[in-house]
């Protein structure tokens, strides 16, 4: 085998996401992926730690994109507008030619608790680097905690629908949508206001 393997990571998450829908991911090994992808054991603990990190390598990237997005956001915007406005740079840049992966990747997912649980801690994980980042901005308190909340269950919902929707509409469009769909929700008239402690 050659030295030099051309898109061996690309190879690698192909061969694991075909395996994981084809046998579920508990019942698929890293030598599976190795073999189906044309390559060794060792090249793939070269790409990732385990068979998990298929999955979620590219979430320390995104931490970081967001965060670094926020911290450059123009004081004009409120932050929830920082937020999403990091949401839909990183979607146009990180996340739109890898559509048929996510899709799958969500569908492994949601079949497998374990990788749930996964997910959570990475979005709460999220949360909280971009709540530390909108109180460098000088957002106190909960505020920043719920603000950066509220912008991870906007991109979730956004996800989900971009996963599923099987036109041509983009995943920024998605969360413009969704944050719309907060605002509205936010303002609609008809739930008992909280007026105190209780």
């Amino acid at each position: 085998m050659s030295r030099w393997e051309p898109n061996a990571r690309g190879r690698l998450e192909q061969a694991a996401l075909e395996l994981y829908r084809e046998r579920g991911f508990d019942d698929t090994t890293v030598a599976e992926i190795a073999a189906r992808a044309g390559l060794t054991e060792r090249t793939f603990f070269r790409h990732f730690a385990d068979k998990r990190e298929v999955l979620f390598s590219g979430a320390g990237a995104l931490q970081d994109l967001l965060v670094s997005k926020v911290d450059d956001a123009p004081e004009s915007l409120s932050p929830i507008e920082a937020i999403v406005a990091a949401l839909v740079e990183a979607a146009d840049g990180m996340f739109e030619e890898r559509r048929p992966f996510a899709r799958g990747r969500q569908a492994v997912i949601a079949a497998n608790r374990e990788l749930e649980e996964r997910e959570l801690v990475k979005f709460a994980a999220l949360s909280a680097a971009l709540a530390g980042a909108l109180r460098r901005r000088g957002v106190t308190g909960p505020a920043a905690s719920l603000a950066a909340d509220a912008g991870i269950a906007v991109f979730r919902v956004a996800f989900d629908r971009w996963t599923e929707d099987t036109g041509e509409d983009t995943l920024a469009y998605f969360i413009r949508a969704s944050l719309g769909d907060l605002q509205a929700v936010a303002t609609q008239r008809g739930s008992a206001p909280v007026t105190g402690r209780r």
